[in-house]
């Protein structure tokens, strides 16, 4: 049996096929590259915000529903409803009013029945399980911020990174030290 080569493109074609890349690639550097990133941007960057906020407002109405169920951890919580309700207005793409104290509780005393959070999971009736909730909702949505990294333009990732490493930091504050509420 003879030994033949194989076959191999021809020159023509060779050339051809660079000359359609180079070409490609010519013609959108020629478009304005920039102005075409900056539409694709803009709307990726604006889905990406109100997702956050959305995200963000519904953290907040956890908080708010678990110091309206436990109003002995309200205290404990404040700082921490403050910080997410700033990072709701820093996501914002408008401006918005300073964020808001939570809702006022009036009288009661004694233990306070499950109430739902506006995402409509109880509020466990125990302080501590009540804690570790809210802290499992914050390591969620920072671990779900810490993956949108890879697709967010700059500045936007960097917010993101920020405010998921604050999440972070919120889930540990609200399980160190469980049996502590205020």
């Amino acid at each position: 049996m003879p030994w033949t080569l194989p076959s191999r493109p021809s020159r023509r074609s060779l050339l051809a096929g660079t000359a359609g890349a180079a070409g490609a690639a010519l013609l959108t550097g020629c478009s304005g590259g920039r102005a075409t990133d900056a539409a694709l941007t803009i709307p990726l960057e604006r889905r990406m915000r109100e997702t956050a906020v959305r995200d963000s407002t519904r953290l907040l109405e956890r908080y708010d529903a678990t110091a309206a169920a436990h109003p002995a951890l309200s205290a404990r919580l404040a700082p921490l409803r403050a910080a997410v309700a700033a990072h709701t207005a820093a996501l914002s793409l408008t401006p918005s009013a300073p964020p808001s104290p939570s809702p006022s509780r009036s009288g009661g005393t004694g233990a306070a029945a499950p109430a739902p959070a506006a995402s409509g999971e109880p509020v466990p009736p125990a302080p501590a399980e009540a804690l570790t909730a809210l802290a499992d909702a914050e390591r969620s949505l920072s671990e779900s911020r810490t993956i949108d990294l890879a697709g967010a333009p700059g500045e936007l990732a960097r917010l993101l990174a920020s405010v998921a490493a604050c999440g972070a930091v919120h889930a540990y504050l609200l399980t160190s030290n469980p049996g502590a509420t205020s």
